[in-house]
């Protein structure tokens, strides 16, 4: 629960969630960074409907973009919501070499 202008609201204040960088990798997987610096991996193999089934073309996926915080492929025709690749992802540590 918080409160903001003196309205109770369930749930947690969550600061705005934006795609800030997308790095296509191989077998559909997405290194995502969100503004708030955050890098966590997404799998767009796991997308369901017709809608995403271009994705499954190398030469499209492989084109991804950043509009206004949002992941777009194929000239904005397919988009993903921030928060649902936020939720529908995996936390990314890097690990450097020695």
């Amino acid at each position: 629960m918080y409160i903001v202008n003196g309205i109770c609201y369930a749930g947690n204040n969550l600061e705005e969630i934006r795609v800030k960088e997308a790095l296509p990798l191989r077998g559909g997987m997405v290194l995502v960074t969100f503004t708030s610096g955050e890098k966590r991996l997404f799998d767009t193999t796991t997308l369901t409907g017709s809608a995403f089934e271009p994705l499954r073309n190398e030469e499209i996926f492989k084109n991804v973009s950043i509009f206004h915080g949002v992941m777009t492929w194929d000239n904005g025709e397919i988009d993903i919501a921030p928060e649902t690749v936020y939720a529908e992802s995996y936390p990314y540590e890097s690990v450097e070499a020695i």
